[in-house]
């Protein structure tokens, strides 16, 4: 459990995670309109670490200048009961408060 927290256990990751499940390919513009209150910096870290991790993939859709876009690999949409599980849970005890 440790060490799949240790990829996953950050909130900004778990909701960079929920947007790549809701739409096929987020740019880092997206990401910010989307998650209010991320510095830029705090986006950029993230991002790398996923895609480090193998968890998200990037491609370029503008060569000049680079812009890259972010897309969920194999092994990022082995997540998906997970974060589903996640958000019941919320949905369920937030409900009972």
């Amino acid at each position: 459990m440790a060490r799949a927290l240790d990829v996953v256990g950050e909130k900004w990751t778990l909701l960079i995670l929920r947007d790549l499940f809701r739409h096929e390919s987020r740019r880092f513009q997206d990401f910010q309109t989307a998650l209010t209150g991320i510095a830029p910096n705090t986006l950029s870290a993230r991002l790398k670490s996923l895609e480090a991790d193998g968890i998200i993939c990037r491609r370029l859709y503008c060569q000049h200048p680079p812009r890259p876009e972010y897309m969920l690999t194999d092994k990022g949409r082995a997540l998906g009961p997970i974060l589903l599980a996640l958000r019941d849970w919320g949905a369920h005890y937030a409900a009972a408060e």
